[in-house]
């Protein structure tokens, strides 16, 4: 039995701090204050383009330990053996009860060195997972080989909504009684507040002031299917004459994206802005927030624009359909479809008290369900739970 007079530590793992919801997940849980637990947070590096989150997380009283080896790619080489031998290494100085992995590599990693160290308790998080929509029908089918065997040496396995747990029972990555959903949480009080920056970016940008302003939030990666957004704008863009577009972040198909918007006519109606830090500032000026990906966990992203009182139009993919309610807090179509997807973008630009009532709905409905301090009194509730059936704990 752990002594009571020392707290349970935790060291967690995510691959990289870049841009997007799985750093700021766990720089929540890591942050300094719990009486029960104490946290030590490591991590790689970013890949080019993706944005770094690593001085925000360091302002949470987070001070990360970075492995370089540690990369959030798909392939298996030398430098995960390397990654594997430091984290061992790191797990026998800090002699941590629970090691708490966060992203498919880190996953990978983590739980390999936490078994050999000894670890008793070993929790995976899936934000998403990358078991079909990112690859090849053969390499989608070893991930899947590869996540069941690491599944074997986790006690639990957090999915972030419904939709990521069952995919994972149906894609046989582990026991549906072995794997808790616990949603997101966020600090939502700047979002709640965004009001008071409207007309500020609109005005930064220089559009007119009965501008529309559509965007998109995030990694400019495969997998979130810019294309797709940039064709349904163009449709929508001839529907509602004084709609315009805005592409927030960054990343390896930037080019081909902006491209794609020139061959498509769209010209000064659509801007790339790259990273942004003051993304209240863009909420308060967006009519809509769309998400055009291929597949998705919960994007942080779709959280914050909700709390901001804008809906969301998604593909129904993922856990989008657990996060959004179809037509009451955005609306859902169907994935790869742009006419669908631009059909419903103007529907709503073009009824303004729906496209109201949506946001008031959707603000109110992640007031309720995504609360920062949920997500880490759940969390540390698993945890007990977990090192009392360790025998760890009482």
């Amino acid at each position: 039995m752990s002594s009571p007079s020392r707290r349970i530590r935790v060291l967690r793992v995510v691959a990289r701090l870049n841009i997007g919801g799985p750093a700021i997940h766990v720089a929540y849980l890591s942050r300094p204050g719990s009486a029960a637990f104490e946290s030590l947070l490591v991590t790689g590096r970013e890949n080019p383009g993706e944005g770094s989150m690593i001085d925000w997380v360091r302002s949470q009283g987070v001070h990360p330990v970075v492995i370089p080896e540690l990369m959030g790619d798909a392939s298996i080489g030398v430098k995960d053996l390397r990654a594997i031998w430091k984290l061992v290494r790191l797990i026998r100085q800090f002699k941590p009860d629970i090691v708490d992995t966060h992203t498919a590599k880190a996953g990978f990693v983590g739980r390999i060195a936490a078994a050999i160290a000894g670890v008793p308790v070993r929790v995976h998080t899936f934000h998403g997972h990358v078991l079909h929509g990112y690859y090849s029908d053969a390499k989608n089918a070893v991930f899947r080989a590869v996540e069941r065997g690491l599944a074997r040496l986790s006690t639990r396995i957090i999915a972030v909504s419904e939709q990521v747990r069952q995919d994972l029972v149906v894609y046989r990555v582990a026991p549906a009684e072995k794997i808790v959903v616990v949603p997101l949480g966020l600090e939502l009080h700047e979002y709640l507040q965004s009001g008071r920056h409207r007309g500020e970016f609109i005005r930064e940008l220089g559009l007119p002031q009965d501008a529309l302003l559509v965007g998109i939030v995030g990694r400019i990666y495969p997998i979130k299917n810019h294309a797709l957004f940039v064709d349904a704008a163009a449709r929508a863009g001839v529907v509602v004459p004084n709609a315009y577009f805005v592409v927030v972040g960054d990343g390896a198909l930037r080019g081909e994206t902006e491209a794609r918007a020139r061959s498509a006519g769209l010209g000064n109606r659509i801007i790339f802005t790259g990273w942004r830090r003051d993304l209240s500032r863009i909420y308060a000026d967006l009519a809509l927030l769309v998400v055009s990906s291929n597949n998705e966990g919960t994007p942080f992203a779709a959280i914050e624009a909700m709390a901001s009182g804008v809906p969301v139009v998604a593909t129904r993919v993922g856990g989008m359909p657990d996060l959004i309610c179809d037509g009451v807090t955005g609306l859902l179509v169907s994935p790869q479809d742009a006419v669908t997807l631009a059909d419903a973008v103007a529907a709503l630009l073009n009824d303004a008290p729906r496209r109201h009532s949506m946001g008031t709905a959707a603000q109110a409905d992640v007031i309720a369900r995504f609360d920062v301090a949920r997500l880490v009194r759940e969390t540390e509730s698993l945890y007990r739970q977990a090192l009392a059936e360790a025998g760890i704990v009482e």
